[in-house]
């Protein structure tokens, strides 16, 4: 067995070395209610869909029913969706947005609508993005969180009912590590694996015991170990870092995934879906995607956002059709997106204006390739999983992560933070044959990730945790 320890990089020179180098940015998926986002490789962003607003941000306000780069931006590492307007991170750590604009969701200090990218102000050092209806919000480098726009509900979390055009700091929120956007609250997750929420609260989406909406942050009760959050219409989703899958808020279609119809103010597990690395919620569905890399869906489903055939809707999960491949989600008010292993992208659900992206406006109830989608980047076929012979240790991993492959040679490793963005990847020559591998983690936030392996042409997905 040749032995060969390579990459153990400082976090400095892993950070560094990933804002700088554009090809280390895979393709990330991001939706608003009616058009769809996606950043390619080279940082640049690409939309489809409604445009009323000018949410394309390519210029103008017509709909199109395939990607169109949004203009004048680059070096972008991540996008969110709002219900009519986008947002943008760049790697310099600033903040850009486009779109609907009436209470002052693009955080620019005035309340015009742009169909073309605007800087949120006062903003430097972020590290994530999100979007709610008709309010934005962004975590800094330091753990805290910032808002922007409507805060009827109190979704801006600095205990005010009053909306702002700039920038507002979350209160009483410290060690945030992720966030994610739902219609009218939003949700944190905690370095010490806790979830607070703020916001509206009629249906129970705070998941703390009561329906009373809340200007400041919450913490969701009876949840702990929880390594990834999404956020759907008026429900929420959690992650255990056990693989199981946790909801709470407004269930009329099934969405909360636990057998039944009954709104929930706290959380319940989701029914019969274990190994979950990735989560998403929709308008009115939710869907995950678990280790061996199928998507699972539930709650509505009655223009095919399931992706499986038909348009039944269902209160438990139910495999995406032979959708296969899959590393992250996203879902749209009645539409979902899959990024895959080979970095194409997959609609389906709605399509009234075109945010499936290929090329029509029919509905879909199965998955449609988006189309003319950074094409530097090429289709690879499928290929086929690997069962056995790499071994990934310690796992959740603190500081080295060893990865052991016996007699199988590695060609590939790659991970994938929850957004689908690639942040770490190693190639090897044909002539390297690597047995041992160690990589040093300590740079990573805490976390859920895919580690993504390819050796002798197969592939093999884990669950990666980062504590």
């Amino acid at each position: 067995m040749k032995l060969k320890i390579n990459l153990k990089l400082t976090a400095l020179f892993l950070l560094m070395f990933y804002l700088s180098s554009p090809e280390m940015l895979s393709q990330s998926i991001s939706a608003g209610k009616y058009h769809s986002l996606a950043v390619c490789s080279s940082g640049t962003v690409w939309s489809w869909g409604y445009n009323f607003s000018g949410q394309l941000g390519n210029g103008n306000n017509s709909s199109s029913n395939v990607p169109v780069q949004v203009s004048s931006i680059s070096g972008v590492t991540a996008i969110a969706g709002g219900e009519y307007h986008s947002i943008a991170l760049k790697s310099d750590g600033t903040v850009w947005t486009w779109g609907y604009n009436l209470v002052g969701q693009l955080g620019n200090g005035t309340n015009t609508n742009t169909n073309f990218p605007v800087q949120a102000s006062g903003l430097s050092g972020m590290v994530a993005v999100a979007g709610g209806e008709y309010h934005s919000f962004a975590l800094k480098n330091d753990g805290m969180v910032w808002t922007w726009g409507d805060n009827s509900f109190g979704q801006l979390g600095n205990g005010t009912f009053t909306g702002s055009n700039i920038p507002v700091q979350v209160s009483n929120l410290t060690g945030v590590i992720a966030i994610a956007r739902a219609w009218d609250h939003c949700i944190a997750l905690r370095n010490d694996s806790t979830v607070w929420t703020w916001g509206i609260n009629g249906d129970g989406q705070l998941g703390n015991g009561s329906s009373g909406n809340s200007n400041v942050p919450v913490q969701v009760i009876n949840l702990s170990g929880i390594v990834a959050i999404a956020g759907g219409g008026q429900h929420s989703l959690a992650l255990k870092q056990d693989g199981t899958l946790w909801s709470w808020g407004f269930n009329l279609y099934g969405q909360l995934g636990d057998g039944t119809n009954n709104t929930s103010n706290v959380p319940v597990q989701v029914s019969n879906l274990t190994g979950v690395i990735a989560i998403a919620g929709g308008g009115l569905h939710s869907l995950a995607v678990k280790n061996d890399s199928t998507l699972w869906a539930w709650g509505s489903n009655g223009s095919g956002q399931f992706g499986n055939g038909n348009n039944f809707n269902s209160n438990v999960p139910v495999q995406a059709g032979t959708i296969s491949g899959a590393i992250a989600a996203a879902g749209g008010g009645g539409h979902s997106i899959i990024l895959k292993q080979n970095d194409t992208v997959w609609d389906f659900g709605a399509n009234n204006y075109g945010q499936l992206g290929n090329g029509n406006t029919m509905d879909s109830n199965i998955p449609e390739q988006v189309i003319g989608l950074c094409s530097i980047i090429t289709s690879s076929p499928e290929n086929k999983y690997s069962e056995s012979g790499i071994n990934i240790f310690p796992n959740p991993a603190i500081n080295l992560l060893a990865i052991s492959s016996g007699q199988r040679a590695i060609d590939e490793i790659g991970i994938f933070d929850m957004m689908g963005k690639k942040v770490f990847q190693e190639t090897l020559s044909a002539d390297e044959t690597i047995n041992l591998f160690r990589i040093d983690v300590n740079g990573f936030p805490s976390g859920l990730y895919v580690l993504r392996i390819i050796s002798e042409k197969n592939i093999q997905n884990f669950k990666l945790i980062k504590n």
